[in-house]
């Protein structure tokens, strides 16, 4: 069994779509418990981190792992549906590209990546309003708020969307995570977000911290 999941893990960090999906399908042919193939694709996704870190893989390869990533989950979701074997996830996320700004790929590449760590993310697109936001937290009740922006013009817009968020009364519900191209630590704190995600793989990182200390929080008052 464990060299099957081994093959899994071993066939998404070389990128392989063919031997992940051939992977998957002998897995559940097998008998592989759903829980143990969903770990195997996010331990491959977590290695794909630690070489893009490390300057062995670039966004190129991160985002073709991202598309082999939802290949894989779209076999095992009926499947996991079926089984109810739904885990508790960690944590749930709402995340958008702010509005005037149509560029996804950066948010489709940490909500992949935070997927395959175990977070529940609700996704609204790309040129995403305030009052989406907003909507978005009142509906969902997430943890946490992700928010991204590829253009100098168009991140200013975050401010307004964490002013808006205040104004509705939910601001201390919610943990505010930033990221993108043009954005920085100083410009995270300038407009009062938490944490600032400098790529995919940090994200998540962050993002388990913020669950953690919104739990302390929580437990505090």
């Amino acid at each position: 069994m464990s060299n099957i999941l081994n093959n899994i893990r071993d066939s998404i960090v070389n990128l392989d779509l063919d031997a992940t999906i051939n992977g998957v399908k002998e897995a559940l042919k097998n008998g592989v418990d759903i829980k143990s193939i969903v770990n195997a694709l996010a331990e491959g996704m977590q290695i794909i981190g630690i070489k893009y870190e490390k300057g062995e893989y670039f966004i190129s390869d991160l985002i073709v792992a991202g598309e082999i990533f939802k290949e894989a989950m779209s076999i095992l979701k009926p499947r996991i549906i079926e089984s109810r074997e739904e885990t508790k996830p960690l944590g749930r996320i709402v995340i958008g590209t702010v509005y005037g700004d149509i560029h996804d790929i950066g948010k489709n590449l940490v909500a992949t990546f935070l997927e395959a760590a175990g977070f529940e993310v609700i996704d609204l697109g790309v040129d995403v309003p305030p009052e989406k936001f907003v909507e978005a937290i009142k509906q969902y009740n997430p943890d946490i708020v992700g928010m991204s922006a590829l253009l100098t013009s168009t991140m200013m817009h975050m401010k307004n969307i964490i002013e808006a968020i205040e104004r509705e009364g939910l601001r201390n519900k919610v943990k505010v995570i930033v990221g993108g191209a043009p954005i920085t630590e100083k410009f995270a704190i300038e407009i009062g977000a938490d944490a600032y995600g400098e790529n995919a793989f940090k994200a998540v990182e962050i993002c388990k911290k913020l669950i953690e200390e919104k739990t302390k929080d929580l437990q505090y008052h």
